[in-house]
């Protein structure tokens, strides 16, 4: 959607998050959009306090897309909650919804397919591809994504909210 487009590339954070929320995604006024995102279908896209979503990030909410609180999506992730079935005689469409839990990481183009659910405080390692659902507080990496270690639980640490980036325009 072209308002979509427009709305990534504004100079003015407020203004990023407004043409969104006008598209029908929940988002915390305290999460940040930075330039460059697509969404695919607001309407299915909530995203929790303090949230980061890095720049170039698609967030595919045509399944829905759920984002937890104190949440960082790095440069160029990639959410995607609908695809065509590979393996389908037709082609067919199909979609299913993707959950962060809060303090989970997902590094630099990592990609996570639909219908995952990835665990509160689980950190995906930079360009792993996400296929199933990942455990709480677990290091994953890898194509597909898969166990590396434990990760100290639980986490109570708060990103800090857009309006407290002092390099924000």
């Amino acid at each position: 959607m072209a308002i979509a487009v427009v709305a990534s590339r504004l100079p003015v954070h407020a203004l990023r998050v407004g043409l969104v929320r006008m598209l029908g995604a929940e988002i915390d006024g305290t999460a940040t959009l930075y330039h460059g995102f697509q969404v695919r279908s607001a309407r299915g896209l909530r995203i929790g306090a303090r949230a980061n979503i890095g720049d170039g990030a698609i967030l595919d909410a045509r399944g829905g897309l759920t984002i937890g609180e104190d949440v960082n999506l790095s440069t160029q992730v990639h959410l995607w909650t609908a695809q065509h079935g590979w393996d389908d005689p037709d082609f067919a469409y199909e979609s299913a919804p993707i959950v962060i839990g809060d303090h989970a990481w997902l590094s630099t183009r990592v990609t996570v397919l639909p219908g995952v659910t990835i665990g509160e405080g689980a950190v995906v390692a930079a360009g792993a591809v996400v296929t199933k659902d990942l455990a709480p507080y677990g290091l994953y990496g890898g194509v597909p994504a898969r166990f590396i270690r434990p990760r100290q639980s639980p986490k109570s640490y708060r990103l800090a909210p857009a309006s407290a980036k002092t390099w924000w325009w």
